[in-house]
């Protein structure tokens, strides 16, 4: 009986374990934690980069506001567009801050009258441009309001000087010859008054003042610093007549405490 030959049977392979896994002590594959040599620019398993790109500076928050986050181009243009934009805002902001300096003192002024406390405060001298007998200018300052200073005609005006500068806060007027109506009426009384505050610095404050034809006080609100002088003049006239004396009882001055 015939045999066929055998076939040949190839050897198997033989596995031997590398040398160098043992010699990868280098730094770990940020993915898979595999071990590399350190002059390696990927990982011997995942073929993960292990060179890793530092993360970019957060920039500040004007960089991010045009024109500021625009490229810097070559030859420096964009650096000089940032400096001009940077200093036309610098002389905007010193210009503003000029301009609106009288404006906020005032109303850091009027917001100090509000929350502060106010003190009658009494002229040191009362004089008139003219008065009817009997009837001075002194009449308008003694606390009284059935006594009053007469004033001829309409144009005429008294004046209240002060010792010490103050913040005039308000002033009280009470026109008529007295609280009472029924001779309140017996005499002309003003309706219209220009008021003029003096500061101590020579500085003029004009203001109309409409009144009431009634007895009784009224507050007209000023608001004045270093005040010095306040003068009333009378520009118009309620009842006036033959023999009837344009009367202003009393005024009185408020300063901030």
């Amino acid at each position: 009986m015939a045999v066929q030959p055998a076939k040949p049977v190839a050897p198997r392979p033989v596995v031997r374990t590398a040398a160098a896994d043992a010699a990868q002590d280098g730094p770990p594959c940020p993915r898979c934690g595999t071990p590399n040599l350190p002059e390696r620019k990927f990982c011997r398993r995942c073929a993960a980069p292990l060179t890793v790109t530092a993360a970019a500076p957060r920039l500040p928050w004007w960089r991010t506001r045009w024109p500021f986050r625009r490229r810097v181009r070559m030859g420096g243009s964009g650096n000089a567009l940032r400096r001009t934009i940077a200093l036309l805002v610098l002389v905007a902001v010193v210009v503003a801050g000029i301009l609106l300096y009288p404006a906020g003192k005032k109303a850091f002024q009027d917001v100090l009258d509000k929350l502060g406390s106010t003190a009658p405060i009494t002229p040191s001298q009362t004089s008139a441009s003219a008065a009817v007998e009997g009837r001075p200018a002194s009449a308008a300052d003694d606390g009284l309001t059935n006594t009053s200073w007469g004033a001829p005609a309409v144009g005429d005006s008294i004046s209240f000087d002060f010792r010490t500068p103050f913040r005039l806060v308000d002033l009280i007027v009470h026109t008529g010859d007295s609280t009472d109506p029924e001779r309140f009426r017996q005499q002309a009384r003003p309706i219209v008054l220009s008021l003029e505050v003096t500061s101590k610095d020579g500085e003029l404050h004009r203001k109309q003042i409409s009144l009431n034809d009634q007895p009784g006080p009224q507050t007209v609100v000023t608001g004045i610093s270093d005040v010095v002088q306040v003068k009333l003049t009378v520009r118009e006239a309620a009842g006036t007549g033959p023999g009837r004396a344009i009367a202003l009882a009393e005024v009185e001055f408020f300063k901030r405490t």
